[in-house]
């Protein structure tokens, strides 16, 4: 079943439209350097699952390393709202909490091992 939802940065100058292709199913989090900081669980969305409803001007964009990784925050409030995963540039990983009527302390969400990223093999 595909799901879909809205998302909005916190001040909402900013809102995407996802489809989750497996529901919440997919939701982790990771303990990499950045992610840790962060510490928002993320969601999986395909590349063709997320439309920028309004705001895509007020994006701004965070990338390091091998800049496979990119993500994306609300310029005004400073939310991250969605990202470019380096494990699987093909899909999105987007802000659980910041999916409407979505509350992440309610799930019990697992941890990727981003320290050891598959990727710097």
């Amino acid at each position: 079943m595909t799901e879909t939802h809205r998302l909005t940065c916190h001040c909402g100058a900013v809102e995407l439209r996802v489809r989750l292709s497996d529901g919440l199913a997919t939701a982790r989090r990771c303990d990499c350097s950045f992610c840790r900081r962060r510490g928002a669980p993320a969601v999986s969305v395909p590349l063709d699952g997320l439309e920028i409803v309004k705001g895509e001007s007020n994006l701004t964009l965070y990338t390091w390393g091998t800049h496979t990784a990119q993500h994306h925050f609300c310029a005004t409030c400073g939310i991250y709202t969605h990202h470019r995963r380096r494990s699987d540039p093909n899909e999105y990983g987007v802000n659980m909490g910041a999916l409407d009527g979505i509350n992440p302390a309610a799930h019990d969400i697992p941890w990727s091992d981003g320290v050891n990223h598959p990727s710097d093999t």
